[in-house]
């Protein structure tokens, strides 16, 4: 059976938007707000194991600054923190700073030509999901889309299949119905959950993840002149790149 529709995480899949975009963005915020913070690319990697950035703050002075003074309303702080990293992390964005990966623009068209439908599944904010898609995309990118499931949609994050289920729900589909894309072992659990086929694309930080169950895991969608390398799985993508072809084997 042919997939109806295709499934994309966003953070570390479509774009590499953790260490040079949100990690960035955090550190702007908490010189913002006078904290003596710096979250380092060793530490944020640490970091990212903890998924939704107010968590990761909450995990962060936990952990890390276990003699921090939290404010009566320490939630609130968190909630602000994470407001003033998501307007660094647009403002970056708008600055074309943060390229989609290899692959993935092309996939998307293809995926349109074709008459797949698109839904993205993130614990990123739905702000940052717009602001990525009319920058690095188009402008009108976020219409490509049918569902757009993020941020709090959900009460509990990936790993949890939540976020995965509300658009499947949304969109009236089975999971034997879609693709899903991710990048990481955490986004891999929450689609693995929801009984999605799952393909792999690794990056800097999740090149060392826990894969098993993936369909296929690969170094990026790859393009015609720039072949991706094909990590763990059973891939019959002969022209070097994740085309429409090379997916419906999976």
């Amino acid at each position: 059976m042919s997939p109806q529709a295709l499934l994309f995480d966003v953070d570390g899949t479509l774009a590499d938007t953790e260490r040079d975009g949100h990690r960035v963005a955090f550190n702007a915020a908490f010189r913002e707000m006078d904290l003596n913070w710096d979250w380092t690319p060793p530490l944020y990697g640490e970091l990212l194991a903890v998924t939704g950035g107010k968590e990761r703050i909450k995990h962060y002075v936990e952990r890390y600054r276990p003699g921090f003074e939290k404010p009566a309303d320490f939630d609130a702080l968190v909630t602000e923190l994470h407001r003033a990293k998501t307007r660094h992390y647009t403002a970056l964005l708008a600055t074309g700073g943060i390229p989609l990966r290899p692959g993935v623009a092309r996939l998307l068209r293809e995926a349109r030509d074709a008459g797949l439908r698109l839904a993205i599944a993130t614990t990123t904010t739905p702000d940052n999901v717009t602001a990525l898609l009319r920058h690095s995309l188009a402008e009108d990118a976020e219409s490509w889309f049918e569902v757009i499931a993020a941020g709090d949609i959900v009460p509990a994050k990936k790993p949890a299949p939540d976020i995965y289920l509300h658009a499947l729900q949304a969109m009236g589909l089975t999971p034997q119905d879609c693709l899903a894309f991710e990048d990481s072992e955490n986004g891999l659990r929450a689609s693995l959950g929801a009984g999605l086929t799952t393909v792999i694309t690794v990056n800097g930080y999740t090149r060392e993840h826990d894969f098993s169950g993936a369909a296929v895991v690969l170094s990026d969608l790859g393009e015609p002149d720039a072949a991706a390398e094909c990590l763990a799985g059973a891939w019959s993508g002969q022209r070097g790149y994740v085309s429409i072809e090379s997916l419906l084997a999976l």
